[in-house]
């Protein structure tokens, strides 16, 4: 395993990407409505970063045919945009998407309610939320990968939810995917010692049912077996000597 550490410029070009992402993901919002179709909102979202000078990191990605990965209620991630799937009232809708930025990625992952959803739809979404945020309490200089992977575990066990196994978040650099792999549950052993200038992407996915998935025919969108509703969040993170800077999110987050 080959993990990055990545120079001071290029944590400055690691940072303009993660905060232009984060403009895109704001600007998308008011587009996730009743009656838009997924693939109206892929062409919107890779308009949006194609105007910041910026390139959508998903599109032909090994073969995936949209700029943003739509997923609603059951499926989990790797959503392709499609005509046919039209936001409905009451929908969970999932969106990943990443951009280049002078050669370097950023990643995020957002879920959202469309207008009024049960209770436990909601609880879903800030569920996984605070999984993410209960992981990256420990992405930190001097600490393990598993010290994240344990916490975010933790949170989604404690709320009885079910973790998506089959799939992980990852290191990310001048390439989308790069090592180290990052579960959301415990692993044997400590994982690597975490270094400040790291940069990953940590993505719970959570189930409120079981954590098992299934791949679709298309060969890329991931749903739940039991056909509960998942959820996605999802940041790309700086390890630093203190906490960890949220590149993809400026906001206040403690």
């Amino acid at each position: 395993m080959s993990v990055t550490v990545k120079s001071e410029h290029e944590i400055e070009l690691m940072r303009e990407a993660g905060h232009l992402l984060e403009k895109v993901h704001e600007d998308l919002y008011p587009y996730i409505k009743p009656g838009v179709s997924t693939k109206e909102l892929d062409r919107i979202g890779e308009e949006m970063i194609r105007s910041l000078g910026c390139t959508p990191n998903f599109l032909n990605y090994e073969g995936f045919p949209g700029s943003f990965c739509i997923c609603r209620n059951d499926e989990v991630v790797h959503g392709i945009p499609s005509e046919k799937k039209i936001i409905q009232e009451g929908d969970l809708v999932k969106i990943d998407a990443g951009l280049i930025y002078k050669g370097y990625h950023s990643d995020a992952a957002r879920t959202y309610a469309v207008g009024e959803v049960p209770e436990e739809a909601r609880k879903l979404i800030r569920v996984t939320e605070e999984c993410f945020f209960a992981g990256i309490r420990y992405a930190r200089a001097g600490k393990h990968l598993n010290d994240i992977s344990k916490a975010i575990g933790a949170c989604a066990a404690k709320h009885r939810f079910g973790i998506v196994r089959d799939l992980t978040g990852h290191g990310i650099g001048t390439h989308l995917h790069e090592d180290p792999v990052i579960p959301n549950y415990p692993q044997k052993g400590r994982g690597i010692k975490l270094l400040p200038g790291m940069t990953l992407a940590i993505e719970p996915m959570i189930n409120l049912g079981r954590g098992d998935v299934a791949w679709l025919d298309d060969d890329w969108t991931v749903v739940t077996m039991d056909g509960s509703l998942s959820a996605h969040y999802e940041n790309t993170i700086l390890i630093t000597d203190g906490e960890p800077e949220i590149l993809t999110l400026t906001k206040p987050w403690k």
